[in-house]
């Protein structure tokens, strides 16, 4: 008998959702790649840049749903998350900081603690 995923009946649950992933952190960033299309989504990314993130969205299709990093190699992620925001798409920030260190602008911005736990993550975005 073939050994059960932990993602077994949840293969389907993203099937045409289009999920941005901004993650500077290759492993991170390739493990989350991997559980996200394992569950059936298309991965727009993973970028480790404000500005390769920013490109992808100027570009198009708009993703469905997008995972940010706050710390992009010491660069902020907050100009992809106000484009984001703006567009109306769903985002958390996948993060190691407290909340108090994350500005009072994106106090209602869900949060994940890095490594993120994908089920936990995608309740967070209402999915």
């Amino acid at each position: 008998m073939p050994e059960r995923s932990r993602f077994d009946g949840a293969a389907s649950s993203l099937r045409g959702e289009r999920v941005l992933v901004v993650e500077d952190e290759y492993m991170l960033a390739q493990d989350l790649r991997a559980d996200l299309e394992r569950r059936g989504a298309a991965v727009v990314g993973p970028v480790s840049t404000v500005a390769e993130a920013l490109d992808l969205l100027g570009r198009g299709p708009a993703p469905s749903m997008a995972i940010l990093d706050i710390n992009l190699q010491g660069e902020m992620s907050y100009p992809v998350a106000e484009v984001l925001r703006a567009s109306g798409i769903p985002f958390l920030f996948a993060t190691g900081y407290e909340p108090w260190a994350i500005p009072d602008d994106y106090a209602d911005v869900p949060r994940a603690e890095k490594p993120i736990e994908l089920g936990q993550a995608l309740q967070m975005l209402g999915r």
